[in-house]
């Protein structure tokens, strides 16, 4: 099937709202709102560098290939992390603590890829069919993720009961 229209900011933007949206809501039970920036350097990079203070992170990822490639990192801080593994899991924090980083991962790889399937969704449906990849974790404190010069970059800050998820989504189309 051809495709029916371009990948536009606004197509990706819509993908991913709705697909953080309908996960969040299911599995965790909450809400996530997309926050509107006039300027990304509000929440980019999520972890400070340069000597800031920086929190641990976890970021997800999952990619997609087709006829769009792509990967998606979805960024939350440990403690965040760790109140989703409880919720997805119907665990206490203490159990959490008792089982370790690997349920952790485990939880947030599950909640990355169900994110980006939903988001790969949207753009079979737009005319981009493509398959994921398998989740990987990230786990720290001062990284950051630099793509190459072909691919194209979308950053999405969203907001669930206080906390903050960064979505950073990198696209190529073709080959």
């Amino acid at each position: 099937m051809p495709a029916t229209q371009e990948i536009s900011e606004n197509l990706i933007r819509e993908n991913i709202n709705r697909a953080i949206g309908e996960v969040f809501v299911t599995m965790l039970g909450r809400q996530a709102e997309l926050c509107v920036l006039t300027d990304q350097t509000n929440c980019w990079p999520p972890i400070p560098v340069d000597g800031q203070t920086s929190q641990p992170q976890i970021v997800g990822t999952v990619g997609f290939l087709g006829d769009v490639n792509g990967l998606i990192y979805l960024y939350l801080d440990v403690s965040f992390a760790r109140i989703a593994t409880s919720h997805m899991l119907g665990m206490t924090e203490e159990e959490i603590e008792e089982a370790g980083d690997e349920v952790v991962n485990d939880a947030i790889g599950e909640l990355t890829n169900m994110t980006v399937g939903c988001f790969k969704n949207g753009l079979s449906d737009a005319g981009f069919p493509c398959k994921l990849t398998i989740p990987t974790i990230l786990r720290g404190s001062n990284f950051s993720i630099e793509p190459i010069a072909e691919v194209q970059r979308y950053i999405y800050k969203f907001q669930s009961a206080g906390q903050c998820i960064v979505t950073d989504i990198l696209i190529k189309v073709g080959e």
